[in-house]
């Protein structure tokens, strides 16, 4: 049988990217994906996992929630927090995505510092499909999720020389 992508054959290659070529590709990712898992702590120690519609601004990425939801209040508690990010896979070669860990806050809509954030949120569309007056902006509390560590994966890097995965730190 033949093989169709045969540099994904054998051991991974271990070459890191520059880090401008790697935060194109995070932000990259981000811009063109719009679905995300968050991962909260509950009380007992076991992890929540629940997917939500996010934004980015340069790496970090903000969804809307209620304050009553089982992660907003997990992240009240605790405000460690990890995001899974990934592209539709079709195969190994397709394979893309991104970890994110690091600290979540929450902004209330009267936060000053929230208005920066909701300039991102394409809350119109929702507006219309419940039929919500767009005069009418959302009140919603923000959540942002700042990293201090991404791991990015794309098995395509393989084909180039490069290692799959790839890990990026602020500064």
């Amino acid at each position: 049988m033949p093989i169709t992508n045969p540099w994904l054959s054998g051991p991974a290659p271990t070459a890191v990217l520059s880090r401008d070529v790697l935060e194109e590709r995070i932000l990259n990712l981000f811009s063109t994906q719009n679905t995300a898992v968050v991962a909260t702590v509950n009380t007992d120690g076991s992890p929540t996992a629940t997917p939500v519609r996010y934004s980015s601004q340069g790496f970090e990425v903000f969804y809307t929630s209620w304050n009553a939801s089982v992660k907003s209040r997990n992240l009240r508690r605790d405000p460690r927090v990890s995001v899974g990010i990934v592209a539709p896979l079709v195969g190994q070669a397709s394979s893309r995505g991104a970890q994110l860990f690091g600290t979540a806050r929450t902004l209330e809509r009267d936060d000053p510092e929230a208005d920066a954030y909701w300039e991102g949120v394409r809350w119109q569309a929702d507006h219309v499909e419940r039929g919500r007056p767009l005069h009418e902006p959302p009140d919603d509390p923000l959540t942002v999720v700042t990293p201090h560590r991404i791991v990015y994966t794309e098995h395509w890097l393989r084909r180039s020389g490069f290692a799959p995965r790839q890990t990026w730190v602020p500064g």
